[in-house]
């Protein structure tokens, strides 16, 4: 075990006083500046099924998120800008789906800023694009030939998330993990300058580090850029940054599974990636693991709230790592210059709040050959490093001289052998203040894979709620009317869009008993992040699903070219979602139908005439049992007893033919 003990002894000389000792003082100068503790909602619709939680569950999670002093109690939160593409696990809505097109009620995110701006008035927000809709490209799959129209385009969420939403955005980045254009930074830079907005800092390049090559030699680029972010450092630095002398960022972090082993690496980084590479803030991809788990990177964030169907969601280990550090600092306090390393593995950091607060943190993870399964980060790994038992002695000097005790909260991960216990409140720690005037704390470290906060301040809680429901599988009966009170241009509960966006839709146009529709609205593909798919595609259900019967009323609005499906068993999704397997069954406004065996429209099964056209209601239907289905057109049969050459499961979806209007409404699905 790890005990604190009270140092008795005068002068070290004695066995139980050869320890190794740390400094801990704030007058012979401090370090940088810490920026906060971050989650990450977007890179991919990951918070996607939260906001279809009901209450009181979806408050929970948000608590837990950001309610300060409580569980996580996050300092910052970055969103995705939406561009309408594929950008991880989904695609996310842009307030300009077209050039004259502006909206700033689609998508989720504006939602998620308020709430966590509700809870933490003093949350930092961060506005980041993956991916931009097609006419900002002028139909080239690049943003920056036109920087102007880049520029206001994302100017004008921001200036859209005050006007309409009362959000004030701080920070804005230029494109995730893509090459960087310094004329473009600078463009930024002069139209956010122009229209008042001075105090948005501009974050580059969200990939590596390479961007400081160019600001070291561009004083003008180097003016533009506020913060440094690079993602998945793996701890470290390089030379170049430090010279810019601006601020460094681990601006995404972590993308680890979210079990007691990601906790483990999620407790180095946030130590580490100051004490190995200066950088004051650090941000997890992802916020909240809230898509469906089969999609890439499933349970990668710092909780899970994938089933609002059933209001289950489990409070990681994540969550409470995260608590060590941000309930007992806040963004300006600032670290001490003596942080780093302990002498046989592990690390800490100090920080305060120039008040003569302090806060210190110690986290003895282990990963070596024998113990991989401990702490391992997957993005990058990072190197394998061993930890061994040791005394550790903490001189405090300055201003922490005259503390007479320390609040003392502990994690203990316990791998292999007894249930871990998180962020529990051991007894304050008194300080021998008998030593020649130096306050002195002892820690004997017996034990491993273990986090400490060590903090003269007393406002810690570990919140909790009453269990919430059992985790259950997505209803095997399930309809959707799209008639619920739902606001236009926002999305259908459990409907994860793969390629293009699904919106709700009202109808005016001859609409007869259709009057609320879901509507695939992209009409020119994106300016992509990922490898989007030809065709649209929004999934929904339980992956697991093998026998059902899907049914979808479905209007296109393409004449000729035209074309909609129902489809069962998708086998994929995210950036692998254009190599998607399954059953489709498909109906153009040429007369014809298909049936296939895979997205992309090639490993046909059946295909024949079917009287359909554009700008006409038709109701399909899609069975399959084993290894046939059958289809039928409104009502009567199309085809049947079509071989089903696999997957065996999957889950349901809708979608068209291109980037192309199409309506969709009374959406069934029953699964056996």
């Amino acid at each position: 075990m790890i005990s604190f003990i009270l140092l008795l002894c005068r002068f070290f000389t004695i066995a139980i006083c050869v320890t190794d000792q740390y400094v801990l003082d704030d007058k012979v100068g401090l370090g940088r500046v810490f920026d906060g503790i971050g989650g990450l909602s977007g890179g991919g619709a990951t918070s996607r099924l939260l906001v279809n939680y009901a209450e009181p569950y979806r408050s929970q999670i948000l608590d837990y998120l950001f309610k300060p002093n409580f569980g996580a109690s996050l300092h910052i939160l970055k969103v995705e800008i939406g561009g309408d593409a594929q950008t991880t696990d989904g695609t996310e809505p842009s307030h300009m789906h077209y050039e004259n097109d502006e909206n700033f009620f689609r998508g989720y995110e504006w939602w998620l800023m308020k709430e966590a701006k509700k809870r933490n008035p003093n949350i930092t927000l961060i506005g980041l694009p993956w991916a931009f809709p097609g006419w900002v490209g002028h139909g080239k799959n690049w943003p920056y030939d036109y920087p102007d129209i880049t520029a206001t385009y994302v100017v004008s969420w921001i200036i859209g998330a005050k006007q309409y939403h009362d959000l004030d955005i701080n920070y804005v980045g230029i494109w995730n993990e893509r090459n960087f254009d310094s004329k473009y930074i600078k463009v930024l830079r002069d139209i956010l300058d122009k229209v008042g907005l001075t105090d948005i800092g501009i974050i580059a390049a969200d990939g590596d580090w390479n961007i400081v090559n160019s600001m070291v030699v561009d004083p003008y680029l180097n003016d533009a850029v506020e913060v440094v972010g690079a993602h998945y450092p793996g701890t470290t630095t390089v030379l170049e940054a430090l010279k810019t002398q601006k601020k460094l960022w681990s601006s995404e972090d972590y993308s680890t599974f979210n079990n007691e082993v990601g906790g483990g690496c999620w407790a180095r980084i946030l130590n580490q990636n100051y004490v190995n590479g200066l950088m004051t803030a650090t941000i997890s991809w992802n916020l909240v693991a809230s898509y469906y788990g089969e999609l890439p990177f499933g349970r990668d964030g710092l909780m899970t709230a994938q089933e609002p169907w059933s209001g289950s969601y489990v409070v990681e280990s994540p969550i409470w790592i995260s608590a060590h550090t941000t309930q007992f600092t806040q963004p300006g306090w600032t670290y001490l210059q003596t942080v780093g390393h302990l002498a046989h593995g592990g690390s800490y950091v100090a920080l305060t709040n120039g008040k003569g607060d302090l806060t210190v943190v110690i986290e003895t993870m282990v990963y070596t050959q024998r113990t991989h399964d401990h702490s391992v980060c997957v993005r990058p790994p990072l190197p394998a490093f061993n930890v061994t038992s040791q005394n550790t002695t903490f001189q405090l000097k300055g201003s922490f001289a005259s503390l007479a005790q320390l609040q003392v909260w502990r994690s203990r991960f316990n791998f292999k052998t007894q249930k871990p216990t998180f962020f529990e409140k051991l007894s304050p720690l008194k300080v021998n203040l008998r030593i020649r005037n130096v306050a002195h704390l002892q820690r004997s470290l017996r034990s491993l894979d273990e986090v400490y906060t060590l903090t003269s301040l007393t406002s810690g809680l570990k919140g909790s709620f009453p269990d919430p429901p059992p985790s259950a599988p997505f209803p095997t009966t399930y309809k959707d009317d799209f008639n619920v009170a739902n606001p236009p241009f926002t999305e259908a509960p459990d409907f994860a869009d793969q390629t293009g966006v699904f919106e709700y839709h009202i109808n005016l146009t001859d609409p007869g008993p259709h009057v609320f529709t879901l509507r695939q609205v992209v009409t020119q593909r994106p300016v992509t992040w990922a490898t989007d798919a030809d065709q649209t595609i929004s999934v929904i259900g339980n992956y697991k699903w093998e026998n059902l019967t899907v049914s979808c009323d479905v209007f296109m609005e393409t004449v000729k070219t035209g074309g909609v499906f129902i489809a069962a068993r998708v086998d994929k999704g995210g950036q692998s979602v254009r190599n998607a397997k399954g059953l489709f069954y498909w109906i153009f406004s040429d007369g014809s139908y298909k049936v296939t065996n895979d997205l992309a429209g090639q490993a046909v099964l059946a295909e024949g005439p079917s009287g359909t056209r554009a700008f006409g209601w038709h109701t399909l239907t899609l069975s399959i049992k084993g290894q046939y289905a059958t289809g039928l057109l409104n009502g009567y049969p199309l085809w049947k007893n079509a071989v089903v050459l696999g997957p065996k499961n999957g889950w349901a979806a809708i979608g068209t033919k291109s980037f192309e209007l199409a309506q969709f409404d009374n959406f069934a699905v029953k699964a056996e």
